[in-house]
């Protein structure tokens, strides 16, 4: 996510010199350079206090450790973290500000075609809330939710979400290869299905039910599919699979969060 908002925010203008990344690895740090042309620091220091937005783009187990060890140099500074499962109020803990925006997207923006839901603290101005939107919307959609603990559906919706298109891809790859379509063909023909379907419903003023039922002529192919799904339970199955997701990022929150 830090690459895609970066890459994003070059694409609008900002140039390297305005963007500061701190980076332990070295590798990262040389990648950083080759591809933004950005200098990033090995650790937290001084510097950072000339930040006015910090983009926390860490692992929710290694948030605490890093916020703490860059609080003294981000108190004047809007922040707004990806990490899931970490809760606001364990961020305002550790960094002392009720600036504070959390922010759930997913791989998509890597291209300019993510989703993003944001959720702000009271401590956020309408003008950071403006700001932090313009920096979203260079990696795709955005929208604001009224409750913190909605984001942790939409971990389990859109965060995750593109791992289950590519799983269904890895099933309808597999079946076309297995009634004779070479791999290459089926997986073409899979992508190429999501993406339309996907285009058709954001065209379309029809719930997704009503766009199904377009397809399902009663006794013709779809319907024999749809079918087979229906009595396999797919469809609940994958409801509770949803659950399960929104169950992990709390119990992330309570894991990783501020005790």
């Amino acid at each position: 996510m830090a690459s895609a908002i970066i890459g994003g925010l070059l694409k609008q203008g900002m140039r390297p010199e305005q963007i500061l990344v701190v980076e332990p690895f070295q590798e990262a740090r040389t990648r950083l350079k080759e591809l933004f042309g950005i200098e990033a620091l090995s650790a937290p220091d001084a510097t950072l206090e000339r930040a006015n937005l910090v983009v926390w783009a860490v692992k929710p187990q290694t948030f605490k450790d890093a916020a703490l060890q860059t609080k003294a140099f981000t108190a004047k500074a809007l922040h707004l973290s990806v990490a899931a499962g970490i809760r606001s109020d364990s961020i305002a803990a550790w960094l002392g500000t009720e600036r504070i925006i959390r922010c759930m997207p997913n791989t998509p923006a890597l291209i300019g075609q993510g989703m993003t839901a944001l959720v702000a603290r009271d401590g956020v101005t309408a003008a950071d809330r403006h700001w932090a939107g313009e920096v979203i919307a260079t990696t795709g959609q955005f929208l604001w939710l009224e409750r913190e603990e909605q984001l942790d559906a939409v971990t389990a919706i859109s965060g995750s979400g593109p791992a289950y298109m590519f799983y269904f891809m890895e099933a309808m790859t597999a079946a076309g290869a297995e009634m004779g379509l070479s791999a290459e063909q089926a997986y073409q023909l899979a992508v190429a299905t999501f993406i339309g379907a996907g285009e058709l419903a954001r065209a379309s003023t029809e719930p997704p039910e009503v766009l199904r039922q377009r397809v399902t002529s009663k006794g013709g192919t779809t319907y024999a599919a749809i079918t087979s799904m229906d009595e396999s339970g797919i469809k609940d199955r994958f409801v509770k699979a949803l659950h399960a997701a929104r169950d992990r990022a709390r119990e992330m929150g309570d894991e990783f969060g501020a005790a």
